[in-house]
């Protein structure tokens, strides 16, 4: 994450404030978002481009040598196996810069993480 910058308040500003071949693999991962969940809102949160749909959805980031994926600690355990060959914690991703980024395990994630957050949701409403 470019420290140096003032907090951005949209994630188009977020974008903004990176060289132009960071700002494609943004774009990029922006775009694979929005279409495996596109009803899911845009925000900023923890400084961060996040995606919300009845709470928070994914993070992601740009770092110096990676980009930063957060689908919380659901989405890595879902997915351990293919996420594998990544470094990462709880709850997080580091998609090496120096490597083509996945963004079709990207879908997956973020399709398995809006179904979740969907499914909570709809519980919520019964128990009212």
């Amino acid at each position: 994450m470019n420290t140096d910058q003032p907090a951005a308040g949209a994630i188009d500003e977020y974008i903004a404030g990176f060289p132009p071949e960071i700002q494609a693999i943004l774009q990029q991962v922006r775009a694979t978002i929005h279409a495996a969940a596109p009803e899911a809102a845009e925000t900023i949160s923890y400084q961060m481009p996040t995606f919300t749909l009845h709470g928070n959805l994914v993070h992601f980031a740009a770092f110096k040598q990676h980009i930063g994926f957060y689908p919380t600690p659901s989405g890595t355990e879902q997915f351990q196996q293919a996420l594998a060959p990544y470094k990462g914690g709880k709850g997080s991703v580091r998609f090496p810069l120096d490597q083509p980024i996945p963004y079709e395990l990207i879908t997956e994630i973020v399709r398995f993480r809006a179904a979740e957050n969907l499914a909570k949701a709809a519980a919520k409403r019964k128990q009212k």
